[in-house]
């Protein structure tokens, strides 16, 4: 459990590094094909399916790495 703690923790940390020193990696999310984005007058609703499916793939992959 402490093994799974500390390589959860090392990654929030590059993964907030990687975030604040390149900025440009997230200009792709929220913009792909299949986000919905609905404006209206003052109403806005915004739902980003095909970024969450991208980012769930992501994280599956790096999780199975890092279990192997």
């Amino acid at each position: 459990m402490g093994k799974l703690l500390i390589m959860i923790g090392v990654a929030l940390v590059v993964i907030g590094a990687v975030l604040i020193y390149a900025p440009w990696l997230l200009n792709w999310f929220g913009k792909l094909p299949g986000d919905l984005s609905y404006r209206s007058g003052n109403t806005r609703i915004y739902i980003p399916i095909t970024s969450m499916i991208v980012l769930s793939v992501v994280l599956t992959l790096l999780f199975a790495l890092f279990r192997r």
